[in-house]
């Protein structure tokens, strides 16, 4: 909704704003419903073309999600990075992930190497972290669409030099739009 503090045990708002939950959803599952709306805005944002490598920083909620949308949209593979082994545990569950573990692994080195040098068609920064987006410039391929998810806490370094020289297209997004039934309708399907 166009509101914030809807974290509470009851709201009253428009009708417009409910959403039926098929029964073959459980309250668990429909609890996703929210997050990956977000990550499907993020994917629909990002113009996937079927055959895309993408990156998705941060495995949370949102990120996984991201992940799960993105490859729901025709993306080949998803790389994952993090700092935390229990969400990476997590990815690598997800067929068509490659999880990579920023404690031990350099996500720059294993992006060039899982797509041949090229770098990614899609990146997408979902952690918030300070840190993730001062990297982030560097993975993606020539043309890439970069979509700015995670919400840092201050100001980042952004390196314009480049995303000029790669001809980055940044997207960004705030929550979700018109997307919210299809992100229903896809958890219904069985694809996500």
């Amino acid at each position: 909704p166009p509101v914030d503090g809807c974290l509470v045990e009851r709201v009253v708002h428009p009708a417009s704003f409910t959403y039926h939950l098929p029964d073959s959803l459980s309250f668990g599952e429909g609890a996703l419903v929210e997050p990956l709306a977000v990550g499907m805005h993020a994917a629909t944002k990002a113009g996937i073309r079927p055959g895309d490598v993408a990156v998705v920083a941060g495995c949370g909620t949102v990120g996984l999600l991201t992940a799960a949308a993105v490859l729901a949209g025709g993306a080949s593979k998803v790389l994952v990075s993090d700092v935390s082994g229990t969400k990476l545990d997590i990815a690598a569950g997800i067929p068509g992930v490659v999880p990579v573990d920023l404690r031990s692994e350099d996500l720059h080195e294993v992006v060039m190497k899982e797509t041949g040098g090229w770098g990614a068609d899609l990146v997408f920064e979902a952690s918030g972290s300070a840190k993730s987006y001062e990297s982030l410039w560097t993975l993606g391929a020539p043309g890439n669409r970069t979509v700015l998810i995670g919400m840092p806490t201050g100001p980042v370094v952004m390196d314009v030099v480049e995303m000029q020289a790669r001809e980055t297209t940044i997207h960004t997004i705030f929550r979700y739009a018109n997307v919210y039934q299809r992100a229903i309708d896809l958890m219904e399907a069985g694809k996500i």
